[in-house]
């Protein structure tokens, strides 16, 4: 997808990859780039490159994300690129989760992301060109213990994504699918906090988020379907569709119910 002139809207745009994403974006030749955050106001300014204007978009519920996006109309027709960027995580022994914590999850990392696309595909559609990228997870394609609900949204995703992309073969909107691997983020630091009391997370490889951004807009730019980690973590994505032992092996060597602290 040729970037040029192009209108994007990223959600989760606050931090992490999804600012990474928003500043990448800024200094492609696109014409605007509208950052999705709960809060407009406290979104920090993108200084140089194309025009980026932050917007509000609450994914807490189907009503807030109605809310949003209804006061939105004038610019989700413009929108030729949707990046379906943010996401919770939570995690531990299924027994010990909180539930309410287990329901924001999938509200954000699953259910958002079917909802923002399912409002924003119509004016996609009405494009000769369109493309939405979700962000999934390598947790989508390699279960691990701990990670049980986690692995659950983002497994959602993947398939979500891809059923989308057969759904959508001859119209001119493209499907794209990142598996992120570790992404230095706050959201990976929480995520090593929990995974870190039943295994060591000591080796984990990490990226930065604007290798990462960078990584995306490349694949964007190339159309592709899939984006693969990279790395290690790529070993752990080509597991999950060979043998279940593999990962049975795997994990049983890395994790413990008993806490390691």
């Amino acid at each position: 997808m040729d970037l040029g002139g192009r209108t994007a809207l990223v959600t989760g745009a606050n931090r992490g990859i999804g600012r990474a994403l928003v500043e990448a974006l800024a200094a492609r030749p696109v014409a605007r780039v509208l950052a999705g955050v709960r809060d407009p106001d406290a979104f920090e300014p993108v200084s140089d490159g194309a025009e980026v204007v932050p917007v509000r978009l609450d994914l807490s519920s189907h009503a807030a994300i109605d809310a949003c996006l209804d006061a939105l109309a004038d610019e989700l027709g413009a929108v030729d690129l949707l990046v379906n960027n943010a996401g919770r995580m939570t995690g531990g022994l299924l027994e010990e989760q909180d539930i309410d914590e287990v329901y924001a999850m999938f509200q954000v990392n699953l259910l958002a992301v079917a909802h923002v696309t399912s409002r924003v595909l119509p004016h996609l559609l009405a494009k000769p060109v369109g493309m939405v990228v979700n962000n999934t997870s390598i947790s989508g394609y390699a279960a691990f213990p701990g990670a049980s609900t986690y692995a659950a949204s983002k497994a959602g995703v993947v398939a979500l994504s891809e059923s989308l992309r057969r759904e959508l073969r001859g119209t001119g909107v493209g499907v794209l699918h990142v598996v992120t691997p570790g992404v230095d983020t706050d959201m990976l630091d929480a995520t090593e906090a929990v995974y870190g009391r039943h295994m060591d997370t000591s080796g984990w490889e990490k990226v930065t988020p604007q290798h990462w951004a960078g990584r995306i807009l490349e694949a964007v730019e190339g159309d592709q379907r899939i984006l693969g980690p990279g790395g290690k973590t790529a070993l752990a994505k080509l597991a999950s569709r060979g043998p279940a032992f593999l990962l049975d092996a795997f994990s049983s060597r890395a994790f413990s119910r008993r806490p390691q602290s």
